[in-house]
């Protein structure tokens, strides 16, 4: 795929499905099912292609190896050429991820792209920059990888330019900071990559900033609503936008509170109380159990404004 049509192609919702546990263990029949609901629930105008990303969460960090590969196959043997498929991988240790790159690029259907998580522990902000160029221009070379950087601190907004700037191979930056950054990231890359919106679907503002794309982990509970939010803003109507993130601003505000607390299972109780029977919610996962009855309620008052957008 050429940069500009790969740049267009991610300018879009990246819908990131819950992957659903039973008995801790993943539900892979499940996780097809909620694929299958993504990519038969397309509303992206232009006929464009459905993004969905394999990441944050999905939990992927309480995925093993073996497991990770499993899920990347399954998802991307249920989506077929009619999806594009962004697959996050965790980069600790670094010799693991670079494996994890190099299996799932062997398979008969690879990802597109991969979304390099967040680092955890110790690190050097600005050894980052080292080590990524080696392996992203590794796999690059070897594989055909590309990459986009997920950034969770404002502290790597000068290694993350200078990575997008200078590696053919690293496509550009999910914002997953704030707004604040925004900004100078887009001043800092420039025509050299994309700058993508990585905090879900109230995305307006920072679309308003220039930042291209979303991510949604509230599209498995109203595909609509979050591909009509970026109809609107891929046409400037932020109006629109706003009006339909509204919408979907309840949901999205018990997801992100508490630094994230319910992001996960927030939306699992989403899908159970909406009954619907297209998804699979499974019976939370690792670390993320039922919601307590009280969220639960505020999930339920939250979802009726997206019950006509599932």
């Amino acid at each position: 795929m050429h940069t500009e049509a790969l740049y267009d192609t991610l300018n879009s919702v990246t819908a990131i499905p819950v992957v659903p546990f039973r008995g801790g263990a993943i539900d892979l029949d499940g996780h097809r099912k909620n694929v299958r609901y993504l990519m038969d629930n397309n509303y992206l105008d232009g006929n464009r292609k459905r993004v969905i990303g394999i990441a944050g969460t999905s939990l992927i960090h309480h995925f093993s190896f073996e497991d990770q590969i499993r899920v990347i196959a399954a998802t991307s043997e249920e989506m077929g050429d009619d999806g594009f498929l962004m697959s996050g991988i965790v980069p600790n240790p670094l010799s693991q991820a670079e494996e994890l790159v190099r299996r799932q690029s062997a398979l008969p259907r690879p990802p597109e792209v991969y979304l390099i998580m967040p680092l955890t522990g110790v690190a050097d902000h600005e050894a980052t920059y080292e080590d990524y160029m080696a392996f992203a221009e590794g796999l690059g070379t070897d594989c055909g990888a590309r990459f986009l950087l997920y950034m969770r601190s404002a502290d790597y907004v000068n290694p993350i330019v200078r990575l997008v700037n200078d590696c053919q191979y690293i496509v550009g930056v999910k914002v997953g900071t704030s707004e604040e950054e925004v900004a100078p990231l887009i001043e800092g890359i420039g025509d050299d990559g994309i700058v993508m919106w990585g905090i879900g679907d109230r995305s307006t503002r920072a679309a308003e900033m220039g930042a291209r794309g979303h991510t949604s982990g509230i599209a498995i509970v109203a595909a609509r609503a979050a591909d009509e939010i970026n109809n609107a803003q891929r046409r400037d109507d932020f109006a629109e936008s706003a009006r339909v993130e509204a919408c979907i601003s309840g949901l999205e505000h018990l997801r992100f509170m508490n630094s994230r607390q319910y992001n996960y299972s927030a939306v699992i109780e989403a899908m159970i109380i909406g009954g619907w029977e297209d998804v699979e919610a499974g019976e939370g996962g690792p670390f993320n159990p039922r919601v307590p009855r009280d969220i639960a309620a505020r999930v339920a008052e939250s979802i009726e404004p997206l019950r006509e957008y599932h």
